[in-house]
């Protein structure tokens, strides 16, 4: 989005707009196929550990709401909320408002602030490979391992922290 308004130099809010459907255009495309591929790549007992994390997301009403635009908000990949979401068959449509309110608050503040980095583009070549982007890298990742190798359903009923490894098919 950055690089299309300030190369066309297009307007602002439009450009928004149109990234932000997008991206829940897409988001919900994987939210819809994502639960069939999950059949056939995980075992069965880590599709229902990931059900019944989302049924307690579910149950948590308005917190569950604020926790996706929080971390919609964050400068991580929203991919691992929305292959959660998926696989627990959590409805699109529970995930999506909060993810729109916290998407199109970042990317209004990120494509805002797009023109004062394409004016300084050495200086985040030089600092590519830096803390802060391997720091995203490893959360996100993290992110991702907490989804599919913690055993939920030990955890929330039980208070028993388990890691399960034998996920896949």
């Amino acid at each position: 989005m950055i690089f299309l308004q300030i190369k066309y130099d297009l307007n602002i809010w439009l450009v928004i707009v149109i990234g932000v459907m997008g991206s829940i255009l897409g988001r919900y495309i994987l939210t819809l196929y994502i639960p069939f591929i999950a059949g056939r790549i995980f075992k069965e007992s880590k599709n229902e550990d990931v059900q019944f994390l989302g049924e307690k997301m579910k149950e948590k009403g308005w917190k569950s709401q604020m926790a996706i635009i929080a971390y919609s908000l964050l400068p991580l990949p929203t991919t691992p909320l929305f292959l959660a979401g998926g696989m627990a068959k959590i409805k699109p449509l529970y995930i999506i408002p909060a993810f729109f309110v916290g998407k199109f608050t970042s990317d209004t503040i990120v494509v805002n602030l797009g023109k004062y980095t394409s004016e300084n583009a050495q200086n985040i070549i030089d600092g590519i490979l830096s803390w802060k982007t391997i720091t995203s890298l490893l959360i996100g990742l993290i992110f991702l391992f907490f989804v599919l190798f913690i055993d939920w359903r030990s955890l929330i009923q039980k208070n028993k922290f388990q890691l399960n490894f034998r996920i896949w098919k």
